[in-house]
């Protein structure tokens, strides 16, 4: 993972572009964001999007929290762990248009090739799940909450009657 991120900020200060303030995405792009704020000594914050409820339960990408930063006049750069299909990005960076930043940039690890969005900086185009160091725990709970479910619709099968 750390190698990836490395490599993130390689790509970002090889083009020699500068930011004020570094927007991580929680949760998947806050670990992302940290690193490369650190790296680049920029300003951080963070603002929180709600869009998955399971594993490949959606709904539409709303906002729950904001930041604290002011973003008018800034240079930002907003970082996430990935972009999926590009709504939630669409969302923050809709955010923040009327906020009316200098610049906005985005930056990710990975982007899935049916993005609606284009990233100004990624490694990758992958068309597999991802499971990032950060979400170990969470897909345990899903996966043990998705086998739950399996199982008892199994012994309510079993339970009906046969004809």
């Amino acid at each position: 993972y750390g190698k990836l991120v490395a490599e993130l900020i390689e790509r970002i200060r090889s083009r020699g572009q500068t930011f004020d303030l570094i927007i991580g995405i929680a949760r998947g792009g806050i670990p992302v964001a940290m690193v490369i704020a650190d790296q680049l000594e920029v300003q951080i914050d963070f603002i929180n999007v709600k869009s998955y409820t399971g594993v490949a339960a959606r709904e539409k990408p709303r906002i729950v929290s904001t930041l604290t930063e002011d973003v008018k006049g800034k240079r930002v750069l907003v970082v996430d762990d990935l972009i999926d299909e590009g709504d939630t990005m669409s969302t923050v960076l809709a955010y923040l248009k009327p906020r009316k930043p200098k610049s906005l940039s985005t930056a990710v690890l990975f982007k899935k090739p049916w993005s609606k969005h284009e990233p100004d900086y990624f490694l990758e185009v992958l068309d597999k799940w991802v499971v990032f160091p950060w979400e170990h725990a969470e897909v345990k709970r899903l996966a043990a909450s998705t086998a739950a479910e399996a199982k008892r619709g199994r012994a309510r099968e079993n339970r009906s009657p046969r004809q």
